[in-house]
C-alpha cells in the first residue's frame, strides 16, 4: 500500500515491494475481512427494486463451499476453470474459490460468440466452466468437442443434468470449512486472454502476485486509494483485467465494497442514476464510457453525486475529456496505462502533480518503466521508442499459455516490450504514440492517432472518432478518420471540410485527416478498444 507523501519523488523513493513468499489472492481479498462483523463486500443491483448485500463472511462461506464443489467434481490444483459470467456475486465466488483451491481461473466475456468461446476453452484445456443458462446454450453450439471440459456449473440451474451441475444447490450441500492451498506468490492463478485485435488471442498467464503488483497503480490513480473510499464501481466487465484487477480484487483487498450491476444497455443517464442512487465514491470508467457520459453537460444538476475519484485507461483521454471532468464533476480524471501482460504501469495522480495533456502520467511507484529500442536498451528522453518494463516485476505475466515462442518475443534484454510506442520527457511524463501497427507513416512523418482523435472529438458535431492510416501510393499512408456524428447532425462535404480545418489549425497542417468516413458505429473489442485493423481494411463505400 502506498503511503501518502507530498511529492511524486518522495512517493517513489519510499515505495518498496513487500510480497511474501506464500500468498493467495482468495485468502487476501476475502478471509482476512471475514471476522463475523458483517462488513459489506458486494452490493449487487439486479434492478432498482432488487438490491442485495453480501458480506465478507458470506464470501468466505460461499467460496469455501464452492471450492468443495469443484474439488468433488475432480478439479485439482493446476487445472483451469472458465468463468463465463457478467458482474455478479457468483463471479466473485467462483474466482475466490479457484484461487483458494490452487486452480487457474479463466475470465470469459459473457458476450463471446461460439468461436471465441470454443478457442479459449480448447486452448486452455479448461476442466470446468461456471456460467449461466445462456452460456450452457452456447456450449451446445460449439463444433469443438472439448474432451477436457468435464463439468459445467450453471448459476441458473436447479437440478443436475448430465455433466451440468446447479451452482447454488450444489454449493449449499458442501461444508463451509475449507483449508485454502498455501500457494506461492509465483504460483499460477489466472489466464487472461488478450483482446486479439490481430491474430489469435494469447492467454497471458499470471501468478497470485498479480494482485499486489496492481495495488500501487490502483492506489495512485485514485489519489491514494482507499482514502475517502466508500463504494467502488465500474461498468467494465469483470472478465477484463481492468474490471477484475483494477476494481474488484483491489477493492476487496482493501475491504472496500464493490457495486455489481449489469446494464441491459449502457447509457450516460443510467450510469449517473446508478452512481447517484448508491453514492459511488470511486469509479473506473473506460474512455468509451467517458465519451458517452461527456454528451451530458452539468450532470450534478440532475443527480446528487458523491464521486471523489475517477480513473480511466485503455485509450488516451486528451484535453476534451479532462476539461469535461473538471467542469462537470469538479474532478481531475486520472489516466493510467498498462496492458494485459503487465498492467497499471504509468498513471497520473492529481494529488501529486498536474496532468500534462497528451501524456499518460509518470511511472507508477515500484515499476521501472523506460523507453527502449528493439534490443531493450533505454533511449534518451524525447526519443520515440518501445514502452518497456524492467524485469522482474510483480505485475508482469509468467508467459503466454502454451506459447513459448510468443513469450520470448515479448522480451528484449532486461525489459518486457509492451509493443506500444511512446516518448518520455525530461520531467518523467510518458506520451503514448500508438501501437507499433497503429502509428501512421505519411509523407515521411510518423503520426500517432491520439492527438488527432482528441482534436476531432472536440468538434461540436462529433460524438466518437477513430483515426488510422490507409494505404496511399503517394504518401505511403494517408490519415483517415472514421467519425460518428452527434444525434441529429447530418453528414456533408461541408462538415468534412470543417473537421479538417479544425485539425489543421489545432494539431498540425500535415496531420489533418485527408479522408473522412461518417459511420454509425466503430468496431470494438469486448473491452471497448477500437479494432483499428478492421478500419484499415475498410473499403470506403460511405466516404
Amino acid at each position: 500500500m502506498l503511503k501518502r507523501h507530498s511529492t511524486y519523488a518522495e512517493t517513489v523513493s519510499a515505495t518498496r515491494w513487500a510480497i511474501p513468499q506464500h500468498y493467495n489472492i482468495g485468502v487476501d481479498v476475502c478471509d482476512k475481512w471475514a471476522d463475523g462483523s458483517g462488513r459489506v463486500a458486494i452490493i449487487q443491483e439486479i434492478s432498482p427494486d432488487d438490491i442485495r448485500h453480501y458480506t465478507f463472511d458470506d464470501l468466505k462461506k460461499y467460496s469455501n463451499q464452492f471450492a468443495q464443489v469443484l474439488k468433488k467434481a475432480g478439479v485439482a490444483r493446476g487445472d483451469r476453470v472458465g468463468i463465463l459470467l457478467a458482474q455478479g456475486i457468483e463471479t466473485a465466488i467462483a474466482h475466490i474459490a479457484c484461487y483458494k483451491l490452487g486452480v487457474i481461473a479463466i475470465p470469459l466475456f459473457s458476450l463471446f460468440g461460439s468461436d471465441a468461446l470454443s478457442y479459449r476453452l480448447s486452448n486452455s484445456g479448461a476442466r470446468a466452466l461456471v456460467t449461466n443458462t445462456e452460456g450452457v446454450a452456447k456450449l451446445r453450439t460449439l463444433s469443438d468437442p472439448l474432451p477436457e471440459l468435464t463439468t459445467v456449473i450453471d448459476i441458473d440451474g436447479t437440478q443436475p443434468t448430465g455433466r451440468t451441475l446447479p451452482f447454488w444447490s450444489s454449493l449449499q450441500t458442501q461444508s463451509a470449512d475449507f483449508e485454502p492451498v498455501n500457494t506461492l506468490a509465483d504460483d499460477p492463478a489466472v489466464i487472461i486472454y488478450t483482446s486479439g485485435t490481430t491474430g489469435k488471442p494469447k492467454g497471458a498467464l499470471h501468478a497470485h502476485r498479480i494482485l499486489p503488483g496492481h495495488l500501487p497503480g490502483v492506489e495512485i490513480s485514485h489519489n491514494f486509494f482507499p482514502e475517502n473510499a466508500g463504494l467502488m464501481w465500474t461498468p467494465a466487465d469483470w472478465a477484463w483485467i481492468g474490471g477484475l484487477f483494477d476494481v474488484l480484487m483491489p477493492s476487496l483487498h482493501h475491504g472496500i465494497p464493490v457495486l455489481a450491476c449489469r446494464f441491459s444497455k449502457f447509457t450516460a443517464e443510467a450510469a449517473f442514476d446508478l452512481m447517484s442512487r448508491h453514492q459511488v465514491t470511486h469509479t473506473f470508467l473506460p474512455p468509451t464510457a467517458l465519451k458517452m457520459l461527456r454528451r451530458l453537460e452539468n450532470p450534478r444538476d440532475r443527480w446528487p453525486l458523491s464521486l471523489r475519484s475517477i480513473a480511466s485507461g485503455g485509450e488516451s483521454l486528451g484535453l476534451e475529456l479532462i476539461d469535461w471532468g473538471r467542469r462537470n464533476l469538479d474532478l481531475t480524471i486520472n489516466e493510467f496505462y498498462g496492458q494485459t501482460e503487465c498492467n497499471m504501469l504509468v498513471s497520473s495522480c492529481a494529488d501529486l502533480f498536474e496532468p500534462r495533456i497528451g501524456s499518460m502520467g509518470k511511472a507508477v511507484p515500484g515499476h521501472d518503466v523506460r523507453i527502449v529500442d528493439e534490443q531493450g536498451l533505454p533511449v534518451a528522453n524525447g526519443i520515440e521508442g518501445n514502452i518497456g518494463v524492467r524485469k522482474p516485476d510483480p505485475v508482469m505475466f509468467l508467459g503466454y499459455w502454451n506459447n513459448a515462442e510468443a513469450t520470448r518475443e515479448k522480451f528484449a534484454g532486461d525489459f518486457l516490450l509492451t509493443g506500444d510506442m511512446g516518448v518520455r520527457d525530461d520531467d518523467g511524463f510518458f506520451r503514448f504514440v500508438g501501437r507499433n501497427d497503429d502509428v501512421i507513416t505519411s509523407a515521411g512523418y510518423r503520426i500517432g492517432p491520439g492527438p488527432i482523435e482528441d482534436c476531432i472529438l472536440g468538434h461540436p458535431d462529433v460524438s466518437m472518432v477513430a483515426v488510422v492510416g490507409l494505404p496511399d501510393e503517394e504518401r505511403t499512408e494517408v490519415v483517415t478518420a472514421f467519425v460518428i456524428l452527434n444525434e441529429g447532425v447530418l453528414p456533408s462535404d461541408a462538415l468534412k471540410k470543417d473537421i479538417q480545418e479544425h485539425v489543421k489549425t489545432r494539431v498540425a497542417a500535415h496531420e489533418y485527416p485527408r479522408r473522412i468516413y461518417f459511420v454509425n458505429e466503430l468496431p470494438m473489442t469486448t473491452t471497448g478498444k477500437i479494432i483499428r485493423k478492421q478500419l484499415r481494411d475498410y473499403t470506403g463505400q460511405r466516404e
